[in-house]
């Protein structure tokens, strides 16, 4: 699985999420309920069936869904402080972005967080709940599988990848208590910024056996993706381009990877 993140960011976003599914290897994305663009985003969901969506859960950054539409925390120590405060009840916020989201006519397949916030313990135990609650089986296992990082500073992964071998065991005991499934394997963070034609062949090259989820940010950079409040602007013009190149397709025919949805999966 393919899948897009921040659908509902920006309308440029939005156009190059579906640019890289029509064209490319993308086969899911998740939809923002307090994006900026989120009617724009429905709509091309709904123009594009084939597409398949899920919730991307946004506690981080934006506007609450929720009346009087407060701002939530621009930062996950942001977020921790509001949390241990007692300020932002999390679970009624996501709840209510779920709610958005099937109200505009969208059914999601799966869930995750914007910014990886379900790596916190609360987020995580709440996310489970409402996956249980609405069923919406797949939840995202942001651990990637062990490949190098183009560009990235060695020790600071490896820092990285022990802090999230110690939160593993936990997170997969809390989604297997609400009955939540996820993929075998996941990709994408390491390169999150990174990806270019050359390191998505050699992923799809070192892919392990089972399923996959990569998380993947494609867009275009034009005025609203330039004036919005991000790092990831011209790289997801980039990253489209990977998407809908030819080395990729190739690469997926090379080593018999099989695109999917979230969706197909579900008869397994």
């Amino acid at each position: 699985m393919v899948n897009a993140d921040d659908f509902g960011f920006t309308r440029d976003v939005n156009s190059g999420i579906v640019e890289a599914h029509r064209n490319g290897i993308l086969t899911a994305a998740t939809l923002m309920a307090n994006g900026e663009a989120f009617d724009d985003a429905v709509r091309l969901a709904l123009e594009t069936p084939s597409l398949d969506i899920g919730a991307h859960l946004v506690l981080a950054g934006g506007r609450s869904v929720r009346p009087p539409h407060d701002p939530l925390p621009a930062t996950m120590s942001g977020l921790v402080h509001r949390i241990l405060s007692r300020q932002l009840a999390i679970g009624d916020e996501m709840r209510s972005q779920a709610e958005k989201i099937l109200s505009a006519g969208i059914t999601p397949t799966h869930l995750d967080t914007h910014k990886h916030t379900h790596l916190l313990p609360p987020v995580l135990e709440a996310v489970a709940r409402l996956s249980e609650e609405f069923r919406i089986p797949w939840v995202r296992r942001p651990f990637d599988f062990p490949m190098g990082a183009p560009g990235a500073v060695p020790w600071l992964w490896k820092a990285l990848h022990g802090g999230m071998k110690l939160v593993r065991p936990n997170f997969h005991r809390v989604l297997k208590r609400h009955g939540c499934r996820t993929t075998d394997h996941f990709a994408g963070f390491r390169m999150t910024g990174r990806l270019r034609a050359r390191e998505l062949a050699l992923l799809v090259a070192s892919l392990p056996p089972g399923s996959t989820e990569l998380m993947v940010h494609p867009g275009h950079c034009t005025g609203e993706l330039c004036a919005a409040r991000t790092r990831l602007k011209e790289s997801r013009e980039e990253e489209l381009r990977a998407l809908t190149s030819p080395e990729a397709r190739k690469a997926l025919d090379d080593h018999q990877v099989r695109l999917a949805r979230f969706s197909d999966l579900d008869a397994y």
